[in-house]
């Protein structure tokens, strides 16, 4: 497959990731949404549940394992990718370690909990068990964006 394709399946199935983004922001929730890609096929969809669920760990990237797990029925995601909005957090790179997937894509970067990158790299860290391949910065601008006016709203509420 040749690199302008896979950037075009990639963009593809980072809109959908923004989408949840989206729906994650008119919940009241801060815009991250993330899908869990096998193949062709949407097989985990998730958006930050923080406030809805009032539970710390309900972030879009273990929402969406969470459900892929589900769907194919088992604990490993290996021949996954997962699409996120936002550079995962310390817990969610380590998730994304343990469930195996093979490839990590991520629009904005976090300079305050990144950890696939900016403030660590755990998804690559050789002292780990598995190590998973990266894509960073796709669709970073409307991924900032919505992260921007979500912000902006809450300092004027």
């Amino acid at each position: 497959m040749s690199l302008s394709v896979l950037l075009d399946s990639d963009r593809r199935w980072m809109k959908l990731a923004l989408r949840e983004a989206e729906r994650a922001f008119e919940a009241g929730e801060v815009p991250v949404g993330a899908v869990v890609v096998r193949g062709e096929e949407v097989v985990g969809r998730g958006r930050n549940m923080v406030e809805q669920l009032r539970d710390p760990t309900a972030h879009a990237e273990l929402i969406a394992i969470t459900a892929a797990c589900e769907t194919l029925g088992r604990k490993f995601l290996d021949g996954c990718t997962l699409y996120v909005t936002l550079e995962p957090c310390p817990m969610c790179a380590g998730a994304i370690v343990w469930a195996r997937l093979d490839r990590l894509v991520f629009g904005a970067f976090d300079a305050k909990a990144g950890s696939a990158s900016t403030l660590y790299n755990i998804p690559q860290d050789a002292r780990l068990n598995h190590q998973v391949e990266i894509l960073s910065g796709l669709e970073s601008e409307a991924s900032a964006a919505l992260l921007r006016d979500f912000f902006r709203q809450r300092r004027m509420t």
